[in-house]
């Protein structure tokens, strides 16, 4: 893909770097700030649009000329949200509850144009399915440290995370961070639409 225009990436995740990177996209990266706070009283979809438009807004005001891309996962249960897990017992209580289960995976991605500031978001949904854990796994992986920086406390495609999930039903690169094939396209669309074309 032909770039346009200088594109900026709002997110250090190394692992959205690595997928944008897969592509053969070249970037800057500008952490946003934005507090990921998860709002119960949307529905999943929306709240993974929001944070990502939030996350491309809050960069973007110190860009004069650039695609800015925002994004975002949310780990969906039973209707609970799983975030980060804030401590080592967190994480194992995540990771207890998906045990055995199927649980959603939600990525929301935007890009915003400077300086036109137009801008499109979107989002991916996957499901996971869980093979039934023990709590020397769920223990061991936990003590890896690999879970605390991931929504849902675990990465599929870290070595014990690879091994957890028994079958999804979607995009695999969304559950690692980034809806690869759903992003590509709509930023061909957003930069065709830039362009008048």
């Amino acid at each position: 893909m032909q770039l346009i225009k200088k594109l900026v990436l709002a997110s250090r995740s190394p692992r959205r770097q690595s997928l944008l990177r897969q592509i053969g996209l070249q970037f800057e990266v500008r952490e946003s700030g934005v507090d990921e706070d998860i709002s119960v009283l949307m529905p999943p979809e929306e709240t993974a649009k929001l944070l990502a438009t939030q996350k491309a807004s809050a960069v973007g005001k110190n860009l004069d000329n650039a695609i800015i891309v925002g994004a975002d996962t949310i780990v969906v249960l039973d209707r609970d949200i799983l975030g980060k897990p804030q401590s080592v017992e967190g994480a194992e209580e995540m990771l207890k509850k998906l045990s055995g289960r199927t649980h959603s995976v939600y990525t929301g991605f935007a890009l915003l144009d400077r300086p036109t500031n137009q801008s499109v978001a979107d989002v991916e949904k996957t499901q996971v399915t869980f093979r039934t854990l023990s709590s020397e796994e769920i223990h061991d992986y936990v003590r890896s440290g690999s879970p605390m920086d991931k929504a849902g406390a675990y990465g599929i495609q870290d070595d014990y995370g690879a091994v957890f999930v028994e079958k999804i039903e979607g995009c695999f690169y969304n559950v690692v961070g980034f809806p690869l094939a759903r992003f590509y396209t709509a930023m061909e669309n957003f930069q065709k639409h830039l362009m008048g074309k």
